[in-house]
């Protein structure tokens, strides 16, 4: 680094332009995630109205959403800003950078997570109800202390049961209609439950290197891939199968669209099973966690902890299997698909049973 650069580094940190801050606080909040939560609340506020509610209901309720999952996703970010600085996937986040590149300040992005969290509180208690709000609240609660804290560094089960968290919008979408939380709603909340696993698990696939060398334990980094696809296909037939429960509910149309759509997923989830018993069996490629540690709980060179089986591994050779990335773009096409015939069925003057 040469002294002109060292120079320019303080004058960076202290000459902060409002829109590049703006820009960097918007992009702690993960924009593409609530965009995709917000794609189940719409529909669910259809379903529970059994038509389109009032413009403001739903205006609010989502502004309200949004506000809370962004609050989720900044304080994950402030969290987890040193495994995102490790992985590459993540290395762009704005609390990644080091210290005199960083635009946002970790206190700054707490605070700002904070403070989403209470506007989402205060306007969805406020202007809906209180139920939708405490609602969003655990959501926030439960993404940040049950899976950001509890699960993500210590158990590869921690997207199975940290994935509550992106159930609850369609839980508060619910109640701002009806005040109350039913059966239905019971119901999407179980489609996404199930949804997770397949979707993050195939993401995670892709990039298990990355979550090796952070030594999150995702279930692709201490476990084969043919058991990763094993479980993304179990996964995928209980996730089908919840969907179709809604359909005393939301009608017959709606069943049709909705099985039609589980075989096309199901289709795929048994592709990539197949895809990846194909590369274990020709031996073109190996899980992460594939190394066995020598004696003593070193490595074969003495330097450094060795790896064991079912553990997190060291940085592996990129994945060219372009599999899990299809299924997992398909995953997000698939519940987009799933949740639009939802809000259409549900506007519809027939298709009940």
């Amino acid at each position: 680094m040469t002294p002109a650069t060292t120079n320019a580094l303080p004058a960076l940190a202290g000459r902060r332009s409002a829109r590049v801050v703006a820009r960097s606080l918007f992009a702690l909040t993960k924009p593409r995630i609530i965009e995709l939560l917000l794609v189940t609340t719409i529909p669910t506020m259809l379903l529970a109205a059994r038509g389109l509610p009032s413009v403001r209901l739903l205006v609010v309720t989502l502004v309200g959403g949004a506000l809370a999952a962004g609050s989720a996703n900044t304080i994950n970010c402030y969290i987890d800003r040193d495994i995102d600085a490790v992985m590459r996937r993540t290395s762009r986040r704005p609390l990644a950078k080091p210290t005199p590149l960083a635009v946002i300040k970790p206190a700054e992005a707490l605070i700002f997570g904070i403070l989403l969290g209470a506007a989402s509180t205060v306007l969805l208690g406020t202007l809906v109800n209180w139920l939708s709000a405490v609602l969003a609240d655990a959501a926030i609660l439960f993404y940040v202390f049950i899976y950001t804290i509890g699960l993500k560094r210590r158990t590869p089960s921690n997207i199975v049961i940290g994935g509550a968290a992106g159930c609850f919008p369609v839980l508060v979408g619910w109640s701002a209609v009806t005040g109350t939380v039913s059966l239905p709603a019971v119901v999407l909340f179980a489609v996404i439950f199930f949804w997770t696993p397949p979707h993050f698990w195939a993401l995670a696939m892709k990039f298990k290197d990355d979550y090796a060398a952070a030594s999150v334990p995702m279930l692709p980094v201490v476990a084969p891939p043919v058991v990763v696809a094993r479980k993304i296909l179990i996964y995928s037939y209980i996730m089908v199968a919840t969907t179709l429960a809604l359909a005393p509910y939301a009608g017959w149309l709606y069943a049709a669209c909705a099985a039609g759509l589980g075989g096309w997923f199901l289709l795929e989830a048994h592709r990539l099973q197949r895809r990846v018993a194909v590369i274990a069996w020709t031996g073109d490629g190996q899980p992460a966690a594939a190394v066995t540690a020598p004696a003593a709980g070193r490595a074969a060179d003495g330097q450094g902890p060795a790896v064991t089986e079912g553990a997190c591994a060291g940085v592996a050779q990129p994945s060219a299997n372009p599999a899990p990335m299809r299924l997992f773009h398909l995953s997000i096409a698939y519940l987009t698909l799933l949740f639009a015939v939802i809000a259409v069925t549900s506007l519809l003057p027939w298709g009940s049973w």
